[in-house]
């Protein structure tokens, strides 16, 4: 591969592992932050759309980067980039790619990333993958890619019940800096979003409206929030 110097990224900062709610999920948690100790090479992260594969990858560069680790993220999206993003990344410490499901049934890439997978692994480097699906259901269609996706170690991120969803909800406000009480986090749950990535937006807008307001949260001023958008 060329000496190329890879292409730059952004921490999303809100993303840590102090920020994520753990619910039933702490022994996965608990591997990603150990994996330098562990000397685990990769780790398959996987979940259902929500369960916060995003933000732990996130949160797994910001610790490598905290740990004088150079590290590398980036997030497929069904539009792929050109395979060169992979240049030169086999000589960092740590590689998070988001969504690798993506790559799933195109060949170019496919083949990029076995033999980006085989170098980097030569160099004694380390890998987090993240998908919708354990690896042996991806849709990868070279044989020998596939096999690799099953080599290390495969973590799942466990859908949070109901009461754990208000759970998160409300340590996801004191996060943000603001108190929501527990019948309006019930009321936010039961009549605007069940899915926990449309509640995080909800809470970006409650915040806001707070602070412009100078009201604490209740549920007539949500109801009034909500008319507003």
């Amino acid at each position: 591969m060329s000496e190329q110097l890879p292409l730059q990224f952004e921490f999303q900062s809100n993303q840590n592992f102090n920020t994520f709610y753990l619910g039933d999920n702490i022994e996965t948690i608990t591997h990603l932050k150990n994996r330098f100790i562990n000397k685990e090479q990769l780790i398959y992260l996987w979940g259902k759309k929500g369960t916060g594969k995003t933000h732990l990858i996130q949160a797994s560069s910001q610790q490598a980067n905290k740990q004088n680790k150079s590290c590398f993220c980036f997030s497929f999206k069904p539009q792929l980039p050109t395979t060169s993003i992979l240049d030169g990344l086999e000589q960092l410490d740590l590689i998070c790619f988001d969504n690798i499901e993506n790559i799933a049934g195109h060949a170019e890439w496919e083949q990029a990333f076995f033999n980006f997978f085989n170098c980097h692994r030569d160099h004694n480097k380390h890998l987090l993958l993240s998908a919708h699906c354990p690896p042996k259901f991806l849709s990868i269609q070279l044989p020998d890619l596939k096999t690799r996706m099953n080599w290390g170690l495969t973590l799942k991120l466990n859908v949070l019940t109901d009461e754990q969803q208000l759970n998160a909800l409300i340590f996801k406000a004191n996060d943000l800096g603001f108190k929501l009480p527990l019948n309006v986090g019930q009321f936010l749950i039961a009549h605007y979003a069940r899915d926990l990535p449309s509640i995080w937006q909800l809470l970006d807008k409650i915040e806001h409206a707070t602070l412009a307001e100078k009201r604490k949260i209740t549920i007539p001023f949500l109801k009034q929030i909500m008319r507003n958008q």
